[in-house]
């Protein structure tokens, strides 16, 4: 499984950047994830599951320890390179099989399955 977190840590300084995010970002860029963003009003990061939430953990901590008083992320489960090449082709409709192509050729005519205008099974 991947998940991408996307976080921020406050209080907010905009006159220089204070300490917590200055530790957050180094633990962003030094851990073992496949990819890092890091901005002045939020940050992402990628990886496997078990990278993130290692990240994550340590992140928490460390952020807190030095001055955060708030640290609002948000996790979600990314697709795979195999997930996303399945979720691509699955449309949640019956694969089509050579068994279906007398029902594909009947709608395409206007038979039985469709009455073959553009929406309705025709082509």
């Amino acid at each position: 499984m991947r998940l991408r977190v996307e976080f921020t840590t406050e209080p907010f300084d905009l006159d220089e950047v204070p300490p917590h995010a200055v530790a957050a970002r180094e633990i962003v860029q030094g851990a073992a994830l496949d990819s890092v963003d890091v901005g002045p009003f939020g940050n992402t990061a990628e990886g496997r599951a078990e990278s993130v939430l290692a990240t994550i953990d340590a992140l928490l901590r460390t952020s807190l320890a030095v001055g955060a008083t708030r640290v609002s992320l948000q996790v979600n489960v990314i697709a795979d390179a195999e997930t996303v090449t399945g979720a691509e082709t699955d449309t949640g409709a019956e694969p089509d099989t050579d068994a279906d192509t007398d029902t594909d050729a009947a709608a395409a005519r206007g038979g039985p399955g469709g009455a073959g205008g553009p929406g309705e099974g025709g082509r």
